[in-house]
């Protein structure tokens, strides 16, 4: 999955990835992070998703980046926010207070830029990269934010059944590429009504990871 995938289906508008409605996963065991108000939340390749607005309304900051420019300009366009926008290197910086989204490629983003962060919340990174791309993603997600605590939601599914995205990670997977930095918990494991895209069984797993 190269930049001009993502891109093309951002801008054809093929997103059924996208959740119109808060992740009832995130909704149940965000919780179990532990957080203190304000706390400042990470989503990684978050599109324009309703999990921030969410995480907003439960009195967090969050911040945010995509490699879709339009994703960030549609999220603050449907959620009614007016942002500043600077540039910050190869990124941009959509700054509104307590949301701020980068759009840029992820490996682009710093801890410097990012700042600190109270924790982790993944539900369509990991999912999204092939298996070559996730252990130079997992090493820069803990690079960037010192091993913050994390929310972690991946699907299980016969990957010989459907070609991804989104990918199947299966437990052993989560396993080898976080069990050096973390404490692994599998909170919640559940199937996904009508199976990935009406076409094979999956399962959706929601992952506590604790320093």
């Amino acid at each position: 999955m190269d930049r001009d995938f993502w891109l093309e289906k951002w801008r054809i508008n093929q997103i059924g990835f996208h959740e119109g409605t808060p992740n009832s996963l995130l909704t149940a065991h965000f919780a179990a992070l532990r957080l203190k108000p304000g706390s400042r939340v990470f989503v990684p390749l978050c599109g324009k998703t309703r999990d921030l607005s969410w995480l907003r309304a439960q009195g967090f900051s969050v911040v945010g980046i995509d490699l879709s420019r339009k994703a960030i300009e549609q999220f603050f366009d449907e959620e009614n926010i007016s942002s500043v926008i600077a540039q910050c290197g190869r990124l941009e910086r959509f700054d509104a207070g307590t949301v701020t989204l980068f759009a840029g490629d992820f490996f682009d983003l710093d801890a410097e830029t990012l700042g600190p962060v109270a924790a982790i919340y993944d539900r369509a990174a990991l999912i999204a990269l092939p298996p070559p791309i996730r252990d130079r993603y997992a090493a820069h997600l803990v690079a960037l934010t010192h091993a913050a605590p994390q929310l972690l939601v991946t699907l299980e599914y016969g990957q010989a059944l459907q070609s991804g995205p989104p990918f199947s990670v299966p437990e052993s997977d989560v396993h080898a590429l976080y069990d050096t930095t973390y404490r692994l918990h599998e909170a919640k494991r559940r199937d996904v009504p009508g199976g990935l895209k009406g076409r094979c069984p999956a399962q959706e797993v929601a992952w506590l990871l604790a320093p």
